[in-house]
C-alpha cells in the first residue's frame, strides 16, 4: 500500500511538472518510481502503459484547438514509435543490474539537457511557418523514441526542446504536434514492453492505475500552475533534480561495468557540485530571460509609439516646423524619413 501511495504521489508530482513546462511527465515519474523500488524496465513499462490514455486525450484535445500538424505527426511519430519499440525490447531483455546505470545515464543526459535549455534566454517564438524536412523529423523521432523507451521518458525534452530552439513554428503548434505524435511513441514502447514484460505489466497494473489517479488529481492544479510559476525556473530546477537523483547510479555503474570503486564521499561531492551548478545555471537563465523579454517589450513599444506618432494628425505640421527651426545648413540637421514606419502588427500578420 505504501508503494502505491508513493506511485500516486509520483504521478501527481510528474503531472505538476508537465503542466508547468509542457514536458517531463515520463522522466519525473520514472525517477520517482525507481526511488520507490521498481526496476528500470518495470518503471518504464508502468509509465508508458499509463501514458497510453493520457497521450491520446492530450493529442485529441490539441487537435480540437487546431494545434496539430498531422503531416508532421506522421513523419515524427512513426519513426519514434519504431525506435521506442526497439528500445523497450532491448531494455526488457537485459538484467536490472545492467539496466540501472544505463537508464540513469539517459535520465542524467535528459536532465542536463533541460538545465542547458532553460539556462539560455528564452524569447518569444516567431509566428512564421517553415516546414522541416522529412529526414530531419525522422532522425529526431528515432532519437526521441529510443531515449523515451529506454529512459522511461524523454520524448518531450528531446523533441519539443529541439523544435522550440529551431523556432520554425508557433510554440502552441509545436507542443500540440509533439503531444499528438507521442501517442505513437507510447504505443510502440508499450508494445515492446508487452512482448518482453507482459507478466510484469499485469503484476504492476495497480501501479499503472495509481499513477493515472495521481496525475488526474493534480490536473486542475497543473492548469493553474502554468500561469503562476516561472516555467524557466521550474524547468531548470526539475532538470537539476533529475540529474541529482540519478547521478549516483551512473557512478555506481562504473563498478558494474568496469570494476571501478568510487568512494561514497566522492560521490556526495560530485552530486553537491552538480546540483549547485544546475541551480546557478537555472537562476542565470531566468534572469537572462527576464532581461531579453524586457528588451523585446521596450523595442515593441518604441515601434508602436513611432507608428502612432507618424499617423498623428499634426505630424506634417511638426515635420515642417522642424525643418524651419533645425533644417538650416548651420544646424547640420537633415530629416530623412519620408515614409511611415511599418506597423509591428503588420509585421506579425
Amino acid at each position: 500500500m505504501l508503494t502505491l501511495i508513493l506511485i500516486a504521489l509520483a504521478g501527481a508530482a510528474a503531472n505538476l511538472v508537465d503542466g508547468g513546462i509542457g514536458m517531463g511527465f515520463g522522466v519525473t515519474s520514472t525517477t520517482m518510481l525507481l526511488l520507490a523500488g521498481l526496476g528500470p524496465a518495470q518503471a518504464s513499462a508502468v509509465v508508458h502503459t499509463a501514458e497510453l490514455g493520457t497521450t491520446a486525450i492530450s493529442g485529441l484535445s490539441h487537435a480540437r484547438f487546431g494545434n496539430v500538424d498531422w503531416k508532421t505527426v506522421v513523419r515524427l511519430g512513426v519513426p519514434g514509435g519504431i525506435a521506442a519499440f526497439l528500445g523497450a525490447t532491448l531494455l526488457s531483455n537485459i538484467s536490472t543490474a545492467a539496466a540501472a546505470p544505463v537508464t540513469a545515464l539517459i535520465l542524467v543526459g535528459i536532465g542536463a539537457n533541460l538545465i542547458w535549455r532553460f539556462s539560455q534566454p528564452r524569447r518569444r517564438g516567431s509566428a512564421y511557418k517553415r516546414t522541416h524536412s522529412t529526414p530531419f523529423l525522422a532522425g529526431l523521432g528515432l532519437v526521441g523514441g529510443f531515449v523515451d523507451s529506454t529512459g522511461g521518458g524523454g520524448w518531450g525534452p528531446v523533441s519539443t526542446s529541439t523544435l522550440m530552439a529551431i523556432g520554425r513554428e508557433q510554440p502552441r503548434r509545436i507542443v500540440g504536434t509533439v503531444n499528438a505524435a507521442e501517442f505513437l511513441v507510447t504505443f510502440g514502447a508499450t508494445a515492446g514492453f508487452i512482448v518482453g514484460l507482459w507478466h510484469d505489466i499485469v503484476a504492476n497494473l495497480a501501479a499503472v492505475i495509481a499513477l493515472l489517479i495521481g496525475g488526474a488529481i493534480t490536473a486542475p492544479i497543473a492548469a493553474w500552475l502554468i500561469s503562476r510559476i516561472n516555467p524557466v525556473l521550474l524547468g531548470g530546477l526539475v532538470g537539476t533534480a533529475i540529474v541529482g537523483l540519478n547521478i549516483s547510479k551512473v557512478i555506481g555503474g562504473a563498478e558494474t561495468y568496469f570494476g571501478w570503486v568510487v568512494p561514497a564521499a566522492d560521490t556526495s561531492v560530485v552530486i553537491a557540485v552538480v546540483v549547485a551548478a544546475g541551480v546557478a545555471a537555472t537562476i542565470r537563465g531566468a534572469l537572462r530571460t527576464r532581461r531579453a523579454r524586457a528588451a523585446e517589450l521596450e523595442a515593441e513599444n518604441a515601434e508602436e509609439a513611432a507608428h502612432a506618432d507618424f499617423h498623428a494628425p499634426d505630424y506634417p505640421e511638426r515635420v515642417a516646423a522642424a525643418h524651419r527651426v533645425h533644417g538650416s545648413r548651420k544646424s547640420g540637421v537633415t530629416i530623412v524619413q519620408d515614409k511611415a514606419p511599418e506597423s509591428p502588427a503588420a509585421d506579425r500578420a
